[in-house]
């Protein structure tokens, strides 16, 4: 393979292009809503990462998605900024165009179902009206820019005699890019390493495009899957921070990156992602889309580098490479945990907050968050690295339509609870009484006659931030309304606080959320 790339010059064989969906993809999973604050707030991290290429959206689906993806566009740079269209919608493509009209680089990514179960209950489509499609599509996308994206949804189950075909039709229309996704995680690392093989063996022009991976993880197998496509030849990977997307999610971008550089020996490839900020970007992810990171998930888990067995802690004592294959620091992990307490001051709380990595709070933010922190520090004897990112997490969220202000509560056991409850919404500041079963439920109740809503609530968990009992609540709400589902959350020395601010960023969300609309049939 050797050719100029419109995007990224000379090609090298070696080099791995980290094609990242998470803004995508990534938010089409169930309660992963952002707002344009936080996406472009990701962008940004995305591109310090190292990231190729960015997808930033679709940009038809809503006027929120088209202004998301426009002042990223606008605002990220160092990244190739990607936006999706469906190759038979015009208006799709023309949108993707006019968003992304002010990116220093850009591509157009436009996809159609090549399977014969997608074409036939799907699209209701005969195989050469999608072969027909594929070229006006990507002809038209071409148009636009000269870096063009060409995906055959469900590609891992698409006949290969046909598969060969779309992909020989969006090359000579003018595709840079194939991607063949393994759409709904069906495919074996088999499968796909004998599929681009295939494709570079028999499609014309082959050698003058790149292939890409795009992995779902139903069957567990995203990554070995994007491993083994990288075996055939693919030299894009199509991930997500975390692993989040539809269903069981997508590969995980860390895992994936990682497992290039450790066995460098079995995979010789490179790529160009900042691996020590892998654990930054995947906390900052965390805490926008309120979903926790598994504690055994590799690389960025809280356990993905400890030992708790005697005979494992003595083999790291004597020689961590007994029983860790890479360094903690390589991903960002830090061996530190300084405590931290009421005597503390602002310029140890900065410095603290720039090693956890946030280093991008405004003088605001900071301010509220240094408070609280002084605040917990006089009701905890110590405050850790864990306490700081949960107070934090609560202000770096962009809270533009409701504020949680003050909660006053009377319970006696046995006796229905009372909450006054104080909220900022849009600058006006609103307080409510009500009684429930309990203080948690007469907050809820407070905050129901606060900001009335028919949300309902359909998930409820508390857990300690920390061990000890003046350990910090973390609470998680999920919020259900007309089929739309988000998630919240909240942190405070006060459980019910906790479980108050998680409501109130729950339901920031669905707002966000309600004037979202997915087009027909929007998938990879």
């Amino acid at each position: 393979m050797s050719f100029d790339h419109p995007s990224f010059g000379k090609i090298d064989a070696s080099r791995v292009i980290i094609f990242d969906t998470t803004l995508r993809d990534g938010e089409q999973s169930p309660g992963f809503s952002m707002n344009l604050a936080e996406k472009l707030r990701m962008a940004e991290a995305l591109a310090t990462l190292g990231v190729d290429v960015i997808e930033a959206g679709f940009p038809v689906a809503s006027k929120g998605d088209f202004e998301s993806v426009n002042q990223i566009a606008r605002h990220t740079k160092g990244s190739v900024i990607c936006a999706l269209a469906r190759t038979g919608g015009a208006k799709d493509i023309a949108a993707a165009g006019e968003a992304l009209a002010q990116a220093e680089r850009k591509r157009i990514h436009n996809f159609i179902s090549t399977s014969p179960l997608h074409m036939k209950y799907k699209l209701r489509m005969e195989p050469e009206t999608v072969l027909e499609l594929i070229t006006t599509g990507n002809t038209a996308a071409r148009n636009l820019t000269d870096d063009v994206e060409w995906s055959a949804e469900d590609g891992s189950r698409t006949d290969p005699d046909f598969l060969c075909r779309c992909v020989e039709a969006a090359i000579k229309a003018g595709a840079t890019t194939i991607n063949i996704p393994d759409t709904v995680g069906y495919a074996t690392p088999e499968d796909m390493l004998r599929i681009f093989s295939m494709l570079r063996e028999r499609v014309p022009g082959a050698d003058q495009v790149i292939f890409s991976a795009h992995n779902h993880n139903d069957l567990g197998l995203a990554v070995a899957n994007t491993l083994a496509s990288v075996e055939g030849g693919a030299r894009q990977i199509e991930c997500t921070i975390n692993g989040i997307g539809e269903r069981a999610g997508n590969a995980a971008l860390e895992e994936i990156v990682m497992a290039l550089r450790t066995r460098n020996d079995q995979y010789p490839f490179t790529t160009g992602i900042n691996t020590p900020d892998l654990l930054k970007v995947s906390r900052m992810l965390a805490t926008i889309t309120s979903f926790d990171v598994q504690p055994n998930k590799a690389i960025v888990g809280r356990n993905a580098f400890a030992h708790e067995s005697g005979i494992h802690q003595d083999g790291v004592l004597k020689n961590a490479a007994t029983y860790e294959i890479m360094t903690p620091e390589s991903v960002g992990w830090t061996r530190s945990s300084l405590v931290m307490g009421k005597h503390s001051g602002r310029a140890a709380f900065r410095d603290k907050l720039k090693s956890l990595g946030y280093d991008s709070l405004d003088d605001a933010k900071l301010n509220d968050a240094f408070s609280r922190f002084k605040d917990l520090a006089d009701r905890k004897k110590a405050v850790y690295d864990e306490d700081i990112i949960a107070l934090v997490d609560d202000e770096v969220r962009d809270h533009a339509h409701i504020r949680f202000e003050h909660l006053k509560l009377a319970s006696v056991s046995g006796q229905p609870s009372d909450a006054e409850l104080t909220l900022n919404v849009e600058g006006k500041v609103i307080t409510s009484q009500a009684i429930g079963n309990g203080p948690v439920d007469a907050a809820f109740n407070a905050l129901q006659a606060a900001f009335p809503h028919d949300a309902r609530l359909a998930l409820f968990s508390v857990a300690a931030v920390t061990e000890g009992t003046d350990a910090q609540a973390r609470t998680s709400v999920r919020l259900e309304e007309d089929g739309k589902m988000v998630d919240g959350q909240g942190a405070d020395a006060d459980t019910v606080v906790s479980a108050v601010r998680a409501y109130v960023h729950a339901l920031n969300k669905l707002l966000i959320k309600r004037d979202r609309t997915e087009p027909e049939a929007l998938t990879v």
